[in-house]
């Protein structure tokens, strides 16, 4: 049973490179490099420079899919007895209340935020799941019976910096507006200058002003980085796979099913956490400073 689970999570990971395999027959001038996946081409042009490509219609695929696990899981009952989908359902709502809510913000404004940090945490999870599932949302194409088709190829879209940058914008943009609020914006931003001596403040402000604007990098930066390298790692042994010596094919198979694995079992879902305790805990720090 386990070698036939390892043949086919090998042979899950080698999809993605039919669409490499038909691509670069008859152009062997053509050198191969995994980067290419990230020159994301518009396919629908827009005012204002919003043209949907590849990486928009991940995001709204996965903004889909997350509204209808919320629906099937949470809202959906069939029966009065409680069913696996269910139990399922509310295995992630406690995660994401006691794991993630109740860690980072006050009780005061669990109820306000829940919601808010729950759905990133699902989001970031469906969105870092659906770049490791092969699917038909690809700049290239292949020809099949005279019909121009998408090739199957795994793209997640918080491998580029812009959603990754955008998800964190929102929490950063939350965290100031829910502290002014809660604090007044003379106390919220006084709270960010600790007691020091007088004469050390023009060296602490900019730093400590600074230090806000490093939240919004690191933590777009971070989920960003974690899924790149592990894409351009999976893409890179599919590639040696078909472009190089016949004997380099178990070596590619087997580290690109192990990296695959270890990135949907355990990247996929710490990233996700990760993002949205993050976000918690940095609103929770502007509602209360002192906490």
């Amino acid at each position: 049973m386990t070698r036939l689970l390892t043949l086919a999570g090998a042979l899950f990971v080698a999809l993605p490179s039919l669409a490499l395999a038909s691509t670069t027959e008859g152009a062997t001038d053509e050198e191969f490099d995994p980067a290419h996946e990230w020159e994301l081409q518009s396919w629908v042009d827009l005012p204002l420079g919003l043209d949907i490509n590849k990486a928009v219609a991940y995001v709204i695929l996965g903004t889909a899919i997350t509204c209808l696990l919320g629906i099937v899981l949470m809202r959906v009952k069939f029966g009065r007895d409680p069913t696996k989908r269910q139990a399922v359902g509310e295995m992630i709502y406690e995660v994401a209340q006691v794991q993630v809510a109740e860690q980072g913000l006050p009780t005061k404004a669990i109820g306000r935020w829940f919601p808010y940090v729950a759905t990133l945490m699902i989001f970031i999870w469906v969105i870092n799941m659906l770049g490791f599932i092969p699917l038909p949302l690809s700049d290239e194409t292949v020809e099949i019976g005279g019909v121009d088709l998408p090739t199957l190829g795994i793209f997640a879209a918080t491998s580029t910096l812009s959603v990754t940058l955008a998800l964190a914008l929102m929490t950063w943009i939350f965290t100031h507006v829910e502290g002014i609020r809660a604090n007044g914006a003379g106390g919220y931003f006084k709270s960010w200058i600790p007691e020091v001596p007088k004469a050390m403040l023009p060296l602490i402000i900019p730093l400590e002003i600074l230090g806000q604007f490093m939240r919004l990098i690191s933590l777009s930066v971070r989920l960003y980085a974690n899924m790149l390298a592990g894409h351009m790692l999976i893409l890179t042994f599919i590639g040696l796979i078909f472009l190089t010596h016949w004997a380099v094919f178990p070596f590619s198979v087997l580290m690109g099913t192990t990296f695959y694995l270890f990135e949907v079992v355990i990247v996929v879902s710490i990233q996700a956490y990760i993002f949205a305790a993050l976000s918690a805990i940095y609103i929770g720090s502007a509602i209360e400073p002192e906490h």
